[in-house]
């Protein structure tokens, strides 16, 4: 399990995971099948980020959650485990192909029935939803480009004090570095700048995995 955090060299990485609650052999058997798949796995979430998501599951009492971004469903499998058995949540993914893979692992978990998926364009999703505060937990880990839409969607449909958290906020770094300069980094940029400017929310940077914000709607 390379370590996604970029600050973090391999030994503090084992005993980072090590110390909280690790990934058991289902979720272990995803990483090492997702790793299979070669570069494109670094879409992944770190280990330590999913049991995060699990507890933030479980402390907010969450019974409806959505995801933006589903890959092969490690992020999906962290919040299903944390919802109640009559809780839900609806993904939002454009693969079959990687999505094929999540779901034979929500089925090892046991926590399919807990799970929607739904194939196509992420905002035509969410835009088909009613406009009525419903979802307790949200996460939004895709197309960077898209993030503010992917928001503004959520937050409308999100209830009072529930949150939304989203992935790779720190960029490996480079969101400090006014030199580089590509679309996917100075859209992160100028999520950033707005959320910490929202006044609807409180939100704050942890540096978990590749930088995951944590925003709580007032």
């Amino acid at each position: 399990m390379t370590p996604k955090s970029f600050f973090l060299g391999p030994e503090i990485h084992d005993y980072l995971v090590g110390h909280g609650t690790p990934p058991d052999g289902v979720q272990r058997d995803l990483i090492e099948e997702t790793a299979r798949l070669g570069g494109i796995s670094i879409m992944q979430i770190a280990p330590e980020q999913g049991a995060f998501m699990t507890l933030l599951t479980r402390l907010l009492g969450a019974r409806r959650a959505v995801e933006v971004g589903t890959f092969t469903g490690y992020s999906a499998l962290a919040v299903a485990r944390g919802l109640p058995p009559d809780g839900r949540l609806l993904c939002c993914d454009v693969s079959e192909e990687w999505t094929a893979i999540a779901r034979r692992y929500w089925e090892r978990a046991g926590v399919a029935d807990r799970i929607e998926l739904r194939i196509g364009p992420a905002l035509d999703t969410l835009r088909s939803l009613p406009r009525e505060e419903t979802f307790d937990l949200a996460f939004i880990d895709a197309d960077k480009e898209r993030y503010g839409d992917y928001y503004e969607e959520i937050l409308a449909r999100l209830r009072p004090n529930g949150a939304i958290l989203v992935d790779n906020t720190l960029w490996m770094g480079v969101i400090a570095d006014p030199s580089v300069t590509d679309d996917a980094t100075l859209a992160i940029r100028a999520f950033n700048d707005r959320v910490a400017a929202d006044e609807r929310v409180d939100c704050v940077i942890l540096p978990l995995g590749d930088g995951v914000t944590l925003l709580r709607k007032r």
